[in-house]
């Protein structure tokens, strides 16, 4: 941000410098991604992440998807397809904006996917059981994802008591906590917190943060036992 006086963008912590959210998940022998941000090349190689076994996306909003060009290294690597898992809008949107990757005629070296159609009903990578978590963000539907007791949610400002339901017993969550002030699609602080302890996860990390949130160490400082900020780069092992 050119100019900016922001004490989060002048910050010298390395918890401060974010880019675009997503995570890798490693569970079971299975190595996946949920979402390919725009930062999504940076992190792999910043992560040293050399084997991807799908890609599954939350939603279709770019900073959730415009990484995608970037896996043919993993194509190229593993010598196969990509499996893609995502909701049919999710699906439709990539063949609108990556129309090269879906072409009957291809250029040589674009990347290769297989796409995977998911609703709201739990589905299986490679033997490893993952469970939607529906949510919205405004009014859009999104899902979150569960993995034994790990739970990821971002992009969202409501999560329905069905999907609460479905969170329960988690060990670890994630979930979005974009500012302290109001905002039309996101939780905010705030609410953030009111979720986590409704949840009541033994350990809840904040992610999806805006630099209108404040300073890492100023911010964490003030949470409640157990709820903590999520950084770039952060390992996260469930016991």
């Amino acid at each position: 941000m050119i100019g900016c006086e922001c004490r989060v963008c002048k910050s010298l912590d390395y918890r401060d410098k974010r880019f675009r959210t997503s995570v890798h998940i490693e569970s079971k022998g299975v190595s996946l991604v949920v979402d390919t941000g725009p930062d999504f090349r940076m992190q792999m190689l910043q992560s040293g992440i050399r084997r991807l076994d799908a890609v599954v996306f939350t939603h279709e909003h770019k900073d959730h998807t415009a990484g995608l060009d970037d896996i043919r290294p993993f194509n190229f690597m593993q010598q196969k397809d990509m499996p893609v898992f995502g909701k049919k809008q999710v699906i439709d949107q990539l063949k609108r904006e990556y129309s090269y990757i879906f072409s009957d005629k291809k250029y040589p070296g674009v990347p290769q996917v297989a796409c995977v159609e998911i609703d709201e009903n739990p589905f299986h990578i490679q033997g490893l059981a993952i469970t939607p978590l529906p949510v919205l963000h405004y009014k859009l539907p999104v899902l979150g994802f569960r993995i034994g007791d790990f739970s990821y949610i971002t992009d969202a400002n409501y999560i329905p008591d069905s999907t609460l339901a479905l969170l329960e017993g988690s060990e670890i969550l994630v979930l979005n906590a974009l500012q302290k002030d109001p905002h039309i699609s996101h939780f905010t602080l705030d609410q953030a917190i009111d979720q986590a302890l409704k949840i009541g996860a033994k350990k809840t990390f904040f992610t999806h943060i805006s630099h209108r949130l404040g300073l890492h160490q100023e911010v964490e400082q003030a949470l409640p036992e157990g709820i903590f900020l999520a950084f770039d780069g952060m390992e996260l092992t469930l016991s």
